[in-house]
């Protein structure tokens, strides 16, 4: 298995493009993207679990459960949510433009939408563009597509894997978008995945099910579920491999390469939450169960005392007992030990070909089976100080790890949040 360039082009048989339509007049750069599969593909998809939800959400959650799908048209600037009959027809007329444009049944198009909550916005603005959009579609059009995707992200996020089935080269690429409104309860953002893999509906289902517990699900910037949250992935199948239609050693290798880009997503979407300076990666081992572990894991990263300890640079261990203690997952505070370690080289940190448990001397215990340790403080506050900080808990409750990302919370969340709409 190996990483390769194109994103959500990198699968045979899918194109995409991006351009700016004018979704919302104060946005200068592209705020419509479309993907497009050469031929139907089997596809799957995970939904917020807010009651609230966008109507392109509903619309989604409609089309998607024939297991079947052909592309998606996107809109940012404006989240279509609480916005009635009339954002419900503005979803549909979304889809039936892009079906009209690429020929396609208006059910196999997934509509999704990021922005402002509670505004209608103006339809025509994508059905007088969809076929300049279509005519548009390319290989290299991912590069245009994971810009248009972008809200208050400042960099884009893409990945792609390439992998072997049957003697047959499969590719699977993904892009999203995250930065606020993130939270732990699938989906957190807007996330496309696309495959050349054969694989069934049914089969694909499980994967993403699988998949996003130990990835999505564990990311949280700001603890605020979005309406809008869409995971949806796309198979075609023509990678010609012989279709995966049970758990078998082909389907442990498909998931291999799908929690490699779901993982990778997430900590780029808790890496880039809004305002952030520091990636927060928790790590608990030593947990009586996975679910404990995860559990302890994203209650530390979800406290707010302690993403301000990590923004000043305060080593206040307790603030992460605490998080823990009030979770009300079991575990023995007596026996737990708590480190901080930092991973300086950013980029590399992203790189799965990296050994991330290396710590080197960029780690400092402060906790030790209960009792506080008589740590360098200095060291700390510099371990802190990295763009990427590791909170390490040792507990003694069992042999279950897990891994929970998460941000520094910062005056800049505020400023960016205070006058959103505006």
């Amino acid at each position: 298995m190996k990483f390769i360039d194109g994103g959500v082009c990198a699968p045979e048989g899918f194109t995409a493009n991006g351009m700016r339509v004018g979704i919302k007049e104060s946005r200068k750069i592209n705020d419509t993207a479309l993907i497009y599969s050469d031929v139907l593909c089997n596809a799957a998809g995970v939904f917020t679990q807010n009651r609230v939800k966008s109507e392109s959400v509903k619309i989604t959650q409609e089309f998607i459960k024939d297991g079947k799908a052909q592309a998606a048209i996107e809109i940012s600037g404006n989240a279509n949510t609480c916005t009635g009959p009339q954002g419900a027809e503005n979803a549909r007329r979304m889809a039936q433009c892009t079906a009209k444009a690429l020929g396609i049944k208006t059910e196999n198009v997934m509509v999704y939408s990021t922005g402002v909550i509670g505004a209608q916005f103006d339809v025509t603005k994508v059905e007088n563009n969809i076929n300049t959009l279509k005519e548009g579609l390319s290989k290299k059009g991912h590069e245009e597509a994971r810009i248009a995707i972008m809200t208050t992200d400042t960099h884009y996020k893409e990945c792609a894997v390439e992998f072997e089935l049957d003697g047959k080269i499969c590719r699977m690429g993904t892009m999203c978008k995250g930065s606020g409104m993130i939270h732990i309860n699938m989906g957190t953002m807007l996330s496309f995945i696309t495959t050349d893999c054969a694989i069934s509906s049914k089969m694909l289902n499980k994967a993403l099910k699988e998949s996003i517990q130990g990835t999505y699900n564990c990311v949280s910037v700001d603890g605020d579920t979005s309406t809008n949250d869409t995971l949806i992935i796309f198979a075609n199948g023509m990678a010609g491999n012989k279709e995966i239609k049970k758990a078998d050693k082909n389907f442990d290798i498909f998931m291999e390469a799908l929690n490699k880009l779901n993982r990778i997503m997430a900590m780029k979407i808790a890496a880039d939450g809004e305002g952030a300076t520091r990636l927060i990666e928790c790590n608990v081992n030593g947990a009586s169960s996975i679910e404990a572990a995860r559990g302890l894991a994203k209650e530390i990263i979800c406290s707010s005392l302690a993403k301000a300890a990590i923004f000043g640079r305060d080593a206040n261990f307790g603030r992460f007992l605490c998080a823990m203690g009030y979770s009300g997952i079991p575990f023995n505070p007596d026996k737990t030990s708590i480190w901080f370690t930092s991973k300086k080289d950013f980029n590399r940190y992203f790189d799965p070909a990296v050994d991330s448990t290396v710590h080197g001397n960029n780690i400092v215990q402060v906790f030790d089976n209960g009792v506080p340790c008589n740590f360098d403080e200095a060291k700390a506050t510099e371990i802190l100080g990295s763009q990427a900080v590791e909170i390490l808990v040792q507990c003694q409750d069992g042999k279950y790890s897990g891994t929970a990302w998460g941000c520094d919370l910062t005056y800049d969340y505020v400023k960016i949040n205070g006058d959103y709409r505006t």
